[in-house]
């Protein structure tokens, strides 16, 4: 019988070139993520995206969440959950894909927006209100049939501001605490003005005003220090009306047909981009530093361009745009852009970050901070991860 000879001084040299073929790796990987992070800022994103997805890219996108089509969907993220609202229902899907919460609702004109973590769900001209958090609802609101409501604003720390009609008066703003207590915080009624939107500020309450000048309607932005009774600056917005407020960098930003605005809470204008000409067609003020803009040539048409720009009105990126646009979507240092064939990823400063062709029927997009992004389909919505 034959024996068979063992090399042993072979043995144990496996495992040990495996650990250190493993540790060249991730030196590799860290100096290409540490380099990247210095360059753009965009490294620690992917790192922190493979570490929490279990990969590093997801080219064709993978179903994650299955909702009821409905034409007027609206949709908000909330950290990984989605908040879905239609003219019937308002849903929360967890990370998995699961429906945690869901009431029936009856809205004429659904809206949904999102801001510290929460989503706030009313009916613009009706009675309903709800704010959701990832573990569901939070505060549920019905307003008098004689004071619908006209608008709602969450900004980053979780504060509620709600903006309705009020009798004796042109409008009112309601102000709720990050504790969401039922009674308000601070109201803000105006005699002179209709009240369009209010925004909370630190401790300021900024009330979006409409008004008449020599026969024109002017837009104001008037400031209160909460819980003060007298307004404490206010500002006009020249030549355009309001169509949103928000925040970028401790400044508020308003959005109007005719410039993008920046002021601080003392009602001091920093910083004006106007849009010379071009007409507005999207915009979001949900990226981290910078506000996105799509500005056409003409009223109607596909020729035009993407702008990104900073808390000063500075313009950071421009990027000529020639084809159909059907969704953006800002979050962190990214913008998404849903054209009619692909989604692309931008960075701030509008340079290409990512690529997805062939999106199918998606007809929306939510950016994620981290850079992923969320295609909304009628039925459903799928992740990309660049």
């Amino acid at each position: 019988m034959s024996e068979k000879r063992v090399d042993k001084s072979k043995e144990g040299k496996h495992p040990i070139r495996s650990f250190l073929s493993f540790l060249l790796l991730l030196a590799a990987v860290l100096l290409v993520v540490l380099f990247a992070a210095y360059r753009d800022g965009t490294g620690f994103d992917i790192l922190r995206r493979y570490l929490h997805y279990g990969r590093s890219e997801q080219a064709g996108g993978e179903t994650v969440y299955h909702y009821d089509a409905a034409s007027k969907n609206r949709f908000a993220l909330l950290g990984e959950s989605l908040a879905v609202l239609s003219d019937a229902s308002l849903s929360l899907y967890n990370s998995a894909g699961e429906e945690v919460w869901s009431a029936p609702v009856t809205m004429t004109a659904p809206a949904l927006v999102s801001g510290g973590g929460r989503a706030v769900a009313y009916d613009v001209g009706g009675t309903a209100l709800y704010v959701l958090d990832q573990s569901g609802l939070l505060l549920e609101l019905t307003a008098d049939e004689e004071e619908p409501y006209i608008s709602a604003t969450l900004n980053r720390n979780g504060e509620l501001a709600v903006t309705a009609q009020k009798k004796g008066y042109k409008g009112s703003v309601k102000v709720y605490d990050r504790t969401l207590n039922p009674d308000p915080a601070f109201e803000f009624k105006s005699s002179q003005r209709f009240v369009l939107d209010g925004y909370v500020l630190g401790d300021s309450l900024a009330a979006v005003t409409l008004g008449q000048e020599n026969g024109v309607f002017v837009s104001s932005i008037v400031l209160y220090k909460m819980p003060g009774t007298d307004p404490e600056a206010d500002y006009s917005i020249s030549g355009g009306l309001v169509a949103a407020i928000g925040e970028q960098d401790g400044r508020l930003a308003t959005v109007s047909d005719t410039a993008l605005t920046f002021a601080g809470a003392n009602g001091e204008i920093a910083g004006t981009y106007t849009y010379t000409g071009s007409y507005l067609r999207e915009y979001d003020l949900g990226g981290t530093g910078f506000t996105a803009l799509l500005l056409n040539r003409y009223r109607s048409g596909s020729v035009g361009r993407l702008v990104t720009v900073d808390k000063d009105g500075e313009e950071l990126g421009s990027l000529d745009v020639r084809e159909e646009v059907l969704d953006v979507s800002a979050s962190g240092r990214y913008l998404a852009v849903l054209y009619a064939d692909r989604l692309a990823v931008y960075n701030q400063d509008l340079q290409p970050y990512a690529t997805l062709q062939g999106t199918g029927d998606a007809r929306g997009v939510l950016m994620r901070p981290d850079g992923a992004a969320l295609l909304l389909s009628a039925g459903s919505a799928s992740l990309f991860l660049p």
